[in-house]
């Protein structure tokens, strides 16, 4: 479609130049019809493009058991991650979390659960346009005062929207009843 409209752009581009050249007002003409269809083939290019993208996201997401096991690879290819004798150190000199923030940090790079939202509340909030935030890469949705959200790069979205692109609530922040509660 693009090598269409490098054509197209090109030969209007060569008519304009005919059309200065020979001070005819046809050959400008041709030049910005050519122009408009080039401009129209690229608009109906991206409309093909964006529904063809956004298609995938708008399908229902499967559910965390369905997905298949990863097969385990061969045994003489796997790497022994489990260190020599002696070398973890004594487990009572091990030092405990100081509180709950310090044991988040070591699972940080997981993602939360998922809220359990009641179905009136689902249908309550598919009309809400509140404001809530994604995290790229990630399953969930937060309010913007989660914690488990730290310094990650956030994206604002609309909750009702983020619904149907497939995302689901978190479970630190709980904003479907967050969010339900302040609109009734």
């Amino acid at each position: 479609m693009l090598y269409i409209v490098l054509i197209l752009v090109l030969a209007a581009l060569g008519l304009l130049v005919t059309a200065l050249m020979t001070a005819s007002s046809l050959w400008a003409w041709v030049s910005i019809g050519l122009s408009v269809l080039a401009g129209l083939l690229l608009v109906a290019d991206w409309l093909r493009r964006r529904r063809r993208s956004a298609a995938p996201a708008a399908a229902p997401p499967s559910a965390p058991d369905s997905e298949p096991e990863p097969e385990p690879a061969p045994a003489e290819e796997q790497t022994t991650l489990i260190p020599a004798t002696g070398d973890l150190g004594d487990p009572a000199e091990t030092p405990e979390p100081a509180d709950a923030s310090a044991e988040a940090e070591t699972t940080a790079d997981s993602d939360p659960g998922v809220e359990e939202t009641p179905e009136e509340d689902v249908a309550v909030l598919a009309d809400l346009e509140d404001e809530v935030v994604v995290v790229d890469e990630h399953p969930r949705y937060h309010l913007r005062t989660c914690t488990w959200l730290g310094t990650r790069d956030t994206i604002p979205i609309g909750v009702g929207e983020a619904r149907q692109l497939g995302f689901t609530p978190c479970d630190v922040c709980r904003p479907d009843a967050t969010l339900v509660a302040a609109h009734r």
